[in-house]
């Protein structure tokens, strides 16, 4: 694990936010499974520690662009928990006003682009959004979250050209969790990601996705980089999906394509349990302290599922001018 000196409220901040993530997920997962939501939902249990730790050093100014794994996304860029709930419930209360639902949650006001159920879709839409910051010259930075198979697509090097080529403030962070869907990486990817960087010349740097403070300075490194006019930097973040690509798999699939000792070894290594054991070993706090962290966030994610399923849904003869947004 990589060396720190953040205070003891750094440490919990991070721990908190990662918590909130995989309290909600774990919701998801139980909603789905009951029935309880419209739509399909792909979990991002055990890949908290990159969104928090590119996250954390990010602000309201600065923009992200997920994927349909995006809860995760969401949540750490400031999200609110209420908002996201409602949303992929499919109530007028959400984030999207019911119309995203769970691949497509946004927040402006948060710097969150959105969510994007088309693979590797928000590579060109943060491109062009660290274009905007060049061009207004606000001191923003615009991240893009996509998985190891989005990396396969052709837009991912039209991206790190451009963006090299006029020194755009963007950080790409692949989240190489070992699954393109239902295939192993190493079937359908050649080479290594990071590597595709090296022929535009772009900055890039290989994490432990599941150690938070590790990603977090790398993303620190990738803002400095892109904040003093130095340009973009790839960022693969090594880490791997818990559950499986899609909650309602189980309904289609004719078998495993995923052994069982491997999710179990992944497990051992989860970023959460790691985190909570190095804040303790530190002493930066007590298993008690933990303990009160996680029982408010079972109480955030409680009213949030509260707050939907008492929320309308939108009405479908309504004005949609009014969910555009601004």
């Amino acid at each position: 694990m990589a060396d720190t000196n953040f205070s003891n409220d750094q440490m919990l901040k991070l721990y908190e936010s990662m918590l909130r993530i995989r309290k909600v997920e774990e919701q998801l997962a139980k909603d789905s499974k009951e029935g309880n939501i419209p739509g399909a939902v792909h979990l991002y249990i055990g890949q908290e520690a990159v969104a928090v730790g590119v996250c954390s050093q990010l602000n309201d100014k600065d923009w992200i662009a997920s994927t349909h794994r995006g809860h995760g996304h969401f949540l750490a860029k400031g999200g609110e928990t209420r908002l996201l709930m409602a949303e992929v419930y499919g109530r007028d209360t959400g984030i999207c006003r019911g119309r995203g639902g769970s691949m497509h949650v946004a927040d402006f006001s948060k710097g969150i682009i959105g969510a994007n159920g088309i693979v590797g879709g928000g590579i060109s839409i943060t491109t062009g959004a660290g274009l905007a910051s060049k061009l207004t010259n606000d001191g923003s930075v615009a991240v893009a979250f996509f998985g190891d198979g989005a990396a396969n697509q052709g837009v991912l090097a039209e991206a790190l050209n451009i963006s090299t080529l006029w020194q755009l403030p963007v950080i790409f962070v692949c989240e190489n969790n070992g699954f393109s869907e239902f295939s192993p990486t190493n079937t359908v990817t050649a080479g290594n990601i990071v590597d595709r960087a090296k022929p535009y010349g772009t900055a890039c740097e290989t994490v432990d996705g599941n150690d938070v403070i590790a990603v977090w300075q790398c993303a620190e490194r990738a803002k400095l980089r892109a904040s003093r006019g130095d340009g973009p930097t790839l960022i693969e973040a090594h880490t791997y999906r818990q559950r499986g690509h899609v909650e309602a798999e189980a309904s289609f699939l004719s078998k495993n394509y995923r052994d069982s000792q491997e999710i179990e070894g992944w497990v051992s290594k989860d970023p959460i349990t790691l985190f909570e054991k190095r804040i303790v070993d530190a002493g930066q706090a007590k298993i008690e302290d933990l303990q009160v962290i996680s029982r408010a966030m079972e109480a955030e994610v409680n009213e949030a599922v509260e707050f939907a399923e008492k929320s309308p849904y939108p009405d479908p003869g309504g004005n949609e001018q009014q969910y555009m947004f601004t």
